[in-house]
């Protein structure tokens, strides 16, 4: 019997339909050509070869690293600063489905995806770092022991990576048209989002304890024994950031692969979110403040170095909250997605801060060049590339129509939260999750 004919996935029609969007092949190739696709293969074709010669000729061809400041851009910015924007996936699921806030149901596969698609570039970028592939379990399986906190990296990392590709599943057999696979996914939901905040909780504090053995190392502003705290803090800080910023652009740029009635709720879900992430914010930034206040370090303030950290507690963490508060206070929703961008940028200034300035900061740095630059700028184009792919042709905005009903049903009261009330009203809703500011 010839498999293509009985089996919807593998026919004819549902590949025009679900790789091509209903195009031929021609169509879809003409359809590429784009501004923003001519930039990227502009970008994707200069970054390849060198990352080809870096496997080829080694790491310092493509990067300003040395033994005396390891960590470059690689994982300044791919691990330590990609990490934390990925953790929106724990966050909506925890959400959702541990503490039963029904209306956010419709951020939750995007928030996975996020999640599963940074986490796994930020491989990509440790992968390009290391050089030898074989090499990336050696954490794993070498630093074996709950006291090497690498080893307790390794492990979270790559478990909260497979819990995420579990929980976004059921998207995928639901473009796959397999409801039985799918039907076993959505049973094991609920168990994959506990294992993975718990996981995510570990390896985001755990990112920072790598540094809790470098006191000497690490400049006092940014040193401190609640360092891990920090780190876990600020990734709720970033991950309800990032899914604010990621609806935004996904409305904006992609808005056909978004269902009507989620374009509408939106303000009012990036209201709630916002108000969340000006709590979590002003956590941070207190925190930031007791941990100087620990090392009794206020001397520092008057240097380069402190008024670098001025300029990123109060400009990148204290203006953000600032303007989360009016946003949500106003029911101003651009003030909220300006407010999360620049969260975005605050969080990533600090991880590559603690890795490549504040590092060895007593010695000479060594700053990226631009091949690394160039690595760096290609990566993230892919992960962009890739995650448009996705939410061109997955049920990741909008629900599959085959199964709009078990989707609503899920949500539970998300019509009734949701009508037609305005912005104002729709915040009200939300004040289980929200507690006044």
């Amino acid at each position: 019997m010839n498999q293509t004919a009985t089996n919807p996935f593998l026919s004819q029609a549902w590949i025009r339909e679900n790789i091509f969007l209903g195009k031929s092949i021609g169509e879809y190739i003409r359809s590429l050509f784009t501004p923003f696709n001519f930039v990227a293969a502009l970008i994707i074709l200069g970054g390849l070869p060198l990352i080809a010669i870096r496997y080829a000729t080694g790491l310092g061809f493509v990067t300003n690293s040395s033994n005396d400041f390891p960590w470059g851009l690689y994982l300044g910015w791919g691990l330590f600063g990609g990490v934390p924007l990925s953790s929106t996936g724990f966050i909506m699921a925890s959400t959702v489905y541990l503490f039963g806030m029904k209306q956010y149901h419709s951020l939750v596969r995007p928030a996975v995806l996020t999640g599963f698609v940074g986490y796994f570039f930020a491989v990509v970028f440790l992968l390009v770092d290391l050089g030898k592939p074989w090499h990336l379990p050696y954490p794993m399986i070498l630093s074996f022991g709950t006291s090497s906190v690498l080893f307790l990296v390794a492990w979270h990392v790559a478990l909260y990576l497979s819990t995420q590709f579990v929980e976004f599943c059921p998207a995928i057999f639901e473009w796959m048209n397999a409801d039985t696979f799918r039907r076993w996914a959505v049973r094991v939901t609920i168990g994959a989002t506990i294992f993975g905040v718990i996981l995510s909780t570990l390896h985001q504090s755990a990112l920072g304890a790598m540094f809790l053995v470098m006191p000497a190392k690490v400049h006092p502003l940014w040193y401190t024994p609640y360092i891990p705290l920090l780190f876990f803090v600020s990734s709720i800080y970033s991950g309800l950031s990032m899914i604010i910023l990621e609806s935004t652009l996904i409305r904006r740029f992609l808005p056909s692969r978004m269902a009507e009635e989620n374009k509408r709720k939106l303000d009012g879900l990036t209201l709630g979110l916002g108000k969340g992430a000006a709590l979590t914010g002003l956590t941070y930034f207190a925190l930031k403040w007791t941990a100087l206040a620990h090392g009794n370090d206020w001397g520092y303030l008057g240097t380069g170095y402190g008024a670098w950290f001025l300029f990123e507690v109060f400009g990148l963490v204290l203006t953000p909250c600032i303007l989360f508060t009016i946003g949500v206070r106003q029911a101003k929703v651009t003030f909220v997605r300006v407010a999360a961008a620049l969260t975005v940028v605050g969080i990533l200034a600090n991880r590559i801060t603690v890795a490549l300035v504040a590092y060895n900061w007593r010695l000479p740095h060594e700053f990226p060049g631009w091949k690394e630059i160039w690595v760096v700028a290609t990566i993230v184009t892919i992960e962009i590339l890739v995650y448009r792919w996705v939410v061109n042709r997955l049920p990741v905005h909008m629900e599959h129509p085959a199964y709009a009903s078990e989707h609503v049903a899920a949500a539970g009261h998300l019509a009734g939260s949701f009508g037609p009330a305005p912005v104002a009203a729709t915040v009200e809703a939300m004040a289980p999750l929200n507690p006044p500011l």
